[in-house]
């Protein structure tokens, strides 16, 4: 963390960038909730959405690689080599990433289905009142924390060397997917802690309308780089 505080302080308007994007994505998505009259899913879905930071963070990896090896910064340097080094396999771990997501709240609709029936919620205050004091409700809330925890662990698993070892390396994504795997089965004290750290922060971030991913996903990307340089051994 320490590392990739130096980095975006290093090169802030790169880091801060990214971080927009992803403060932009997430206010589209609440809007889009609300608008719809869809209000109860906006704990799960910001949940969810912490799922696609690794792919947004993909520039400040490139970023961090660059001060590493004392090459320049600029953006063309930076968006370029994000699209060529990545190339089509940086698209493929999209995919993985939003079909991951759709997953998370195709999970969490059914959960809903199951136990708090198909009728449809007034508000957000409502269902915060069902969820709370009620049987089905405190049901609900337990099984889709054990399910979204699985389904974060998987996701953690296959990104969290994944990506920046696909903006530093010439290799296919599933080559990717298994190395980071392999990362996390070889460290599992380690990656689980540095889980735990990315979830809290990221939650703790979202809370201000997620104005505090701004800064949180370039700092949490700037150190997975770092985390990946030491994780896995170099080419």
């Amino acid at each position: 963390l320490a590392e990739g505080w130096r980095d975006l302080r290093a090169a802030p308007q790169f880091g801060l960038l990214f971080g927009s994007i992803y403060v932009a994505g997430g206010l589209l998505i609440l809007l889009c909730v609300l608008v719809l009259g869809m209000g109860y899913l906006v704990y799960p879905l910001a949940a969810g959405f912490a799922m696609i930071g690794p792919l947004v963070a993909v520039g400040p990896y490139e970023v961090s690689r660059r001060r590493e090896t004392g090459e320049p910064l600029s953006w063309r340097s930076i968006f370029r080599a994000v699209t060529t080094q990545g190339g089509q396999q940086l698209g493929c771990m999209a995919f993985v990433t939003l079909f991951l997501f759709i997953i998370w709240m195709y999970q969490v609709r059914l959960l809903l289905a199951l136990f708090l029936g198909l009728k449809p919620i007034a508000s957000l205050d409502r269902f915060v009142t069902i969820v709370l004091t009620t049987q089905d409700g405190l049901m609900f809330l337990a099984v889709g924390h054990v399910v979204g925890a699985i389904l974060a662990l998987v996701a953690f698993s296959l990104t969290v060397v994944s990506l920046p070892l696909l903006v530093d390396r010439d290799v296919d994504c599933v080559t990717a997917m298994i190395t980071s795997v392999q990362a996390v089965i070889a460290n599992p004290r380690t990656m689980l802690a540095w889980g735990l750290t990315v979830a809290a922060l990221l939650a703790i971030a979202m809370l201000p309308l997620f104005l505090g991913l701004l800064v949180v996903l370039p700092v949490l990307g700037h150190a997975t780089w770092h985390l990946y340089r030491k994780a896995v051994a170099p080419a």
